[in-house]
């Protein structure tokens, strides 16, 4: 069941949600619940819409990421937000909380990485299928040995922020693929879409979709007392 909390936003063409850590974006083999699902049992209910529901996902974050997803509700929204995808006319902010210390407290990474067996993967420029991975990063508070940071994404590459940021001894909390030492319940990391901003596919002005962190830990002691939560 949709939770009505997890809406952002909603029209004719558009729907964007808050995905809980934990739940796959699109149904799969191995996990039959997911927000699509969910999303299409509302559209279903709420607009009493008989037969099969329109509503594919522009992008998608991992399962153990929570977060901004949106979904185009007809195919023309979907188009054309596909194009801007391609062209990288989307802005995605993150939030993630990391262990340890980043230094310096911001900058750019740039890493050059490949997809692998479910993980990715560091190695050096010219490596064949290798793709440039490009983020910035901010440190925004500091507690217990854990740091908030606020991401920039540049580049859409497969488990970048994870990879990108375990490179550098910053691995996300939870996320013990890539090093972390701590772990969370029910197998979630601390990485969540914080921001999405997009222009309307219809209506052609500037929309920008912000999520509101989960209420667990680490987040509670770390993003909860941001001044920009």
């Amino acid at each position: 069941m949709l939770d009505p909390q997890d809406i952002l936003y909603v029209d004719n063409h558009l729907l964007a949600l808050n995905k809980p850590a934990g739940l796959v974006t699109q149904p799969s083999g191995a996990h039959a619940d997911s927000l699509e699902s969910r999303a299409k049992d509302w559209v279903r209910q709420t607009y009493a819409k008989p037969g099969e529901v329109f509503l594919e996902a522009v992008h998608r974050i991992d399962r153990p990421v929570s977060g901004v997803v949106l979904f185009a509700r007809t195919s023309k929204a979907l188009s054309r937000l596909n194009e801007s995808v391609r062209e990288r006319d989307l802005r995605k902010l993150y939030w993630a909380v990391v262990e340890g210390s980043p230094d310096p407290a911001q900058g750019r990474l740039e890493h050059w990485l490949v997809h692998e067996s479910h993980q990715a993967r560091v190695v050096s420029a010219g490596t064949p299928e290798a793709r440039l991975a490009t983020l910035d990063y901010a440190a925004v508070r500091a507690q217990g040995g854990q740091t908030l940071l606020e991401i920039l994404l540049h580049t859409g590459r497969y488990h970048q922020i994870r990879v990108q940021l375990a490179q550098r001894g910053w691995p996300v909390v939870g996320d013990s693929r890539y090093g972390a030492r701590t772990a969370l319940p029910g197998g979630v990391i601390a990485l969540h879409h914080r921001e999405l901003t997009v222009d309307h596919p219809v209506k052609h002005e500037p929309l920008t979709f912000v999520a509101p962190c989960p209420l667990a830990e680490p987040w509670r002691r770390l993003a909860a007392l941001s001044p920009r939560t």
